[in-house]
Formats: C-alpha cells, structure tokens, sequence
C-alpha cells in the first residue's frame, strides 16, 4: 500500500493535470455547439469506419455459406434447364403434343473438380461425388457454360470423369436450328478447341453457329450447349464437313460441374433386357 501511495504523489501533478483536461473538455463540449457537433460527426466516422471493417470481416468469413447457397441454387436452375431443353426438344421432334407434356426425368448432382489435367492426350478430372451421391459410370458431366465429359469410373465419394478434351471422347452433337448432325471428338492441343466429324456436304454450316447436344444417347438431354464453329473444313475423305468448335466450358479454371442423372437409361436397358431374353428363348 505504501508504494501506491508514494506511486501517486510522485505523479500527482500528471493526474491533476489529466483530470483538468477532462473538466475543460467537458465544458467545452457541452457548452459549446459548434465544437460539440465537430465532435459527434469525428466520432460517427470513426464508429461508422470501424462498423464498415467488422462488417467486411463478418461477410468474408459468412462467403462460404453464401457460395454453398449460390450452387444449390445453380444446382435448382441447371436442373431446371435440362428439363426445359429436353422438353422443347421433344416438340421439335414431332409437332404432336405428348399426353403427359412431361420430358423425360434428369436430376442433377453438385460437385467440385478436385483434380485434374488439360495437356495430356488422355486428360481425366476427378470429382467429389460418387456412388453414395447417386453418381455411376456414363453419366454426362455439365459446367454452368456447357458439356464438360462423361463419368469414366465411380468409388465411394470421388469420381474419374473423361472430358470432351480426351482423345477418347466421343459427344453425338447437331447444329441449333437444324437437323445436322455429327460427332465432337478432340484432337491434343488447345483444351479449348475440339472438332465435329461427319457433317454432312449439304449442310450450309456458317462461323459462329452453336453446337448442341442432340439427345441421341442416354448421356446428354439434348439442347444442352457444347460450343460455337469457328471454322468449316474439309473431312480428309473429301465426304464431309469437318468444323473446328470452340468449346464453351473453360477446362482450365473449371472448378463447379453437375453429374446428370438420367433415370430414364435404367428403364430402357431393363425393358431392352427383358426383350433380348424372350427373342433368345424364342429362337
């Protein structure tokens, strides 16, 4: 206790003098508007400054849950859209209206890319969802821009999937607009170039047309954007038009895609089953 005592006389005279600091602050604050209103709007800055940091803080730590929300909502419309595409495909087939006005059913599961190669002739990417999320072997994979690959492979909880820029690749693809169709494979080089074979000689094929999926697998719903022409060439036979396409999905930054899930190919391979084994018991 004494050397409090001797602590506060040896600097007594600072505490006076900080305590009359505060008396004159006060009064003038207090009895004078002009510095008063000085004050509050310095110390509203101030608190406003300070609130507008916290608030960055919190918003970049809630990013997140806010880009989980944003797929799932991606995952809605993308579902959506498949489901809109391969409606309107089945009345440019054929003008007659079906009874149920239902497409055929494709859902469509979230998942990152975790993995990946875009300079290899045989480039795979690997996905966080597999077979416990419903993902199985030739289901077609989708970005947000456009047809990325097909499922190779599933395990448990990550998938192998081969993209359109694989030599192995093959995507049953048509003009928009026509009923042209052809084959979109690629060739190694550029990961954001492939080409379509076999275009027919008649087809008047122009740059910059789109290139769709034309739904004749039990892959890709047809509609769904694969890439724009950007050249027309010559097949090497002579036979047909060979089109450069550049490809809509970005391979190098891909990061979020969609597996579709056509329930439909289950139904067809089970139906296409049970006929193969009553031609065979019949003959």
């Amino acid at each position: 206790m004494k050397n409090l005592f001797d602590f506060l006389f040896s600097y007594k005279h600072w505490f006076v003098f900080i305590f009359l600091e505060f008396v004159c602050l006060t009064m003038l604050f207090n009895y004078n508007g002009y510095q008063r209103s000085v004050y509050f709007t310095t110390a509203n800055g101030t608190v406003g400054t300070a609130y507008s940091l916290i608030s960055s803080v919190t918003s970049y730590l809630n990013l997140g849950d806010e880009n989980e929300m944003l797929e799932t909502k991606n995952e809605q419309l993308r579902q959506e859209v498949l489901r809109l595409k391969s409606l309107l495909s089945e009345y440019e087939k054929d003008s007659l209206v079906n009874i149920s006005g239902l497409a055929p059913k494709y859902d469509v599961v979230g998942a990152k890319v975790v993995g990946g190669t875009i300079h290899k002739s045989n480039n795979l990417f690997t996905i966080n969802k597999g077979t416990e999320d419903g993902v199985r072997e030739e289901m077609g994979v989708v970005s947000s821009n456009g047809v990325v690959g097909v499922v190779y492979m599933s395990s448990s909880h990550y998938s192998i999937v081969i993209p359109v820029i694989n030599t192995n690749s093959r995507v049953s693809c048509k003009l928009r607009g026509t009923k042209n169709f052809g084959t979109l494979r690629w060739v190694r080089g550029r990961a954001d170039m492939a080409i379509m074979t076999d275009v027919p000689r008649h087809a008047q094929v122009k740059k910059g047309e789109v290139v769709l999926t034309n739904g004749y697998s039990d892959i890709f719903p047809p509609g769904i954007p694969v890439g724009f022409v950007v050249g027309v060439e010559d097949s090497p036979d002579g036979m047909s038009y060979m089109l450069r396409v550049g490809l809509y999905s970005k391979f190098e930054t891909l990061r979020e895609v969609s597996v579709i899930t056509n329930y439909t190919k289950i139904e067809r391979k089970n139906l296409e089953g049970k006929a193969d084994s009553l031609l065979n018991s019949v003959n």
